[in-house]
């Protein structure tokens, strides 16, 4: 099999995983295909060098997650979108998913990528440490962090929802 057709079958296999772990970060489905296609390029630049890599996944996700930090840095990235398509059904109940992900919205963007890759792509702490080239130290109090403010948010919404 080609260099082109190996990558073709990754990217094929895991295009839509990554675009959703990019719109996670974002919270946006154009922006997040941007992202995918953008970590897609760049993986796709660097093959022979990545194929080699010990997680292939790993390795694009961190591609991803550093396409969208860099993005997040970019004045451009202010940018206000008309509006936002619906998130696709899920077989699990789409409200409390779309409760969590305004949640996540509402963290600092290092701290929201340190949740996902930890909660949503079942990273462990070392990982998430290595992607965000951080401590593990600070990866472990900003994961506590983060999770007690999003047990405050997601109280304040059943209580605005309820009260």
């Amino acid at each position: 099999m080609s260099a082109d057709e190996e990558f073709a079958e990754f990217a094929n296999a895991h295009a839509e995983r990554l675009r959703t772990t990019a719109f996670m970060l974002c919270r946006d489905w154009h922006l997040a295909q941007d992202l995918t296609q953008t970590a897609l390029t760049k993986l796709y630049l660097s093959w022979r060098k990545a194929v080699q890599a010990d997680n292939l996944l790993a390795y694009t996700q961190k591609i991803l997650l550093r396409s969208y930090l860099d993005h997040r840095r970019r004045r451009s990235s202010g940018e206000a979108t008309p509006g936002v398509l619906a998130e696709p059904a899920y077989r699990e109940s789409p409200e409390l998913r779309l409760t969590m992900l305004d949640a996540l919205g509402r963290l600092p963007e290092r701290d929201r990528a340190i949740v996902i890759l930890r909660y949503f792509e079942d990273y462990s702490v070392e990982q998430v440490a290595d992607v965000l080239e951080l401590p593990v130290s600070v990866v472990k109090s900003q994961t506590r962090r983060s999770l007690a403010k999003l047990r405050q948010l997601l109280a304040a919404d059943q209580l605005a929802l309820f009260g």
